[in-house]
């Protein structure tokens, strides 16, 4: 009973990254197919994910309020209507409408997937949780990546958008019978609005909750930015849309091998080391990516090597993270996964957004613009870390 409520949440929780990545490869090709330029193409990208942030807004209080799973069926509901308008689209402008809808239903899934595991879930075995849905959610990217290639060379981009119009139905069926029905401990029953917002007013007064958020955003607009900018790059570098995942792949597989790590420091060291650790391998996988294209390699190894550092690194930082936002008040778990759902998928577009404004010619312009988004990371753990210091005083 334990492994497929497991399973169903890590399900839940995938979505998302599997509707966020499976038409990467097919992004390469969509200037040309639809007479647009790689900029606009670009917004399809980034439109999900505002999309898949702006909701988890919305979502997290009404799963605090109303419980988890009919704001997991509602969101299922409006993801399968987006992915269909997506496989039809005749115009990059309805692609881009389909891609907004998909981003606003998936984003269900990963607040109320995020709040089960604090409803669930206690002590360190909830930080061990997270780190095993990282581990399971790592291989997503590549494995959406390289079915999305082969699809998009032998089927047609369109199939894409029909494989995850029948997940979403999947999903929904799974949910409806696998999932518990109750409401999170103390939910509000009334208040509406103004309940609503004195939930993330609450939030917004705690320092620490507000630290790891931008932890966590940074992160994300880390990875978004290297999702939205390595087809550019590899593109330059000779790479072809059914080989794209393998390289995709890197930050993900290395990302299960720091969860991993996680689940075994977890008990023996702090969750603060533990952070400390992923900022470390991050900046440093991020060096090595800048002082290989000032050497000149032009190679897709001389960016995904290094990366593995990274990946690694993420591994080790992003589960103590997430388990730090929505621990800060139990009570509020589900606006506190909404916030940090929103401020990850904004800081994330914004990332995938900027990929699109400079060349990619090699790996330079790319490496700097994660190593700027990292480094924001930097500044929020050192300044939970100087909280931390001051607070016994």
């Amino acid at each position: 009973m334990h492994f497929l409520l497991m399973a169903n949440l890590v399900a839940q929780l995938a979505f998302g990254l599997l509707a966020m990545t499976i038409c990467l490869p097919s992004m390469q090709d969509w200037p040309a197919l639809f007479g647009s330029t790689q900029a606009a193409v670009q917004l399809t990208f980034s439109g999900f994910i505002a999309a898949y942030g702006g909701m988890q807004l919305v979502y997290g209080p009404l799963s605090d309020r109303f419980g988890r799973k009919p704001v997991l069926l509602a969101g299922l509901v409006i993801a399968c209507a987006g992915c269909l308008l997506a496989a039809f689209a005749d115009s990059l402008e309805v692609l881009t409408l389909g891609r907004v809808l998909q981003g606003a239903g998936s984003a269900a899934g990963m607040v109320t997937g995020r709040a089960m595991v604090q409803d669930l879930f206690q002590g360190p075995e909830r930080t061990r949780v997270m780190a095993f849905i990282g581990m399971s959610m790592g291989v997503c990217p590549p494995l959406a990546t390289l079915l999305g290639g082969h699809l998009h060379v032998r089927v047609g981009w369109q199939a894409n958008f029909a494989v995850m119009a029948a997940l979403a139905v999947v999903l929904m069926a799974a949910a409806w019978w696998g999932l518990p029905a109750r409401k999170a401990d103390a939910a509000p029953s009334t208040g509406g609005l103004r309940t609503l917002a004195g939930s993330y007013a609450r939030l917004a007064r705690e320092p620490a909750f507000l630290l790891h958020v931008l932890l966590l955003s940074s992160a994300t607009a880390t990875f978004y930015s290297f999702l939205g900018g390595t087809p550019l790059v590899l593109r330059a570098y000779g790479v072809t849309p059914e080989q794209l995942g393998w390289y995709i792949g890197v930050i993900p597989i290395a990302y299960i091998f720091g969860n991993l790590a996680t689940t075994r420091m977890t008990h023996r060291r702090s969750d603060r080391y533990i952070m400390g650790w992923g900022q470390a391998l991050t900046i440093g996988g991020l060096f090595f990516v800048l002082a290989l294209g000032w050497a000149g390699w032009r190679s897709p190894l001389a960016l995904a090597l290094p990366l593995l550092l990274l990946g690694v690194g993420h591994g080790l930082l992003v589960p103590p993270t997430l388990t730090g936002t929505v621990g800060v008040i139990p009570a509020l778990a589900g606006s506190a996964a909404a916030v940090a759902g929103l401020s990850q998928q904004l800081l994330g577009a914004l990332g995938g957004l900027v990929v699109g404004m400079v060349p990619h010619e090699g790996q330079l312009n790319l490496g700097g613009l994660m190593l700027m988004w990292t480094l924001v990371g930097l500044a929020a753990y050192l300044l939970l870390q100087r909280q931390a210091r001051v607070r016994p005083r």
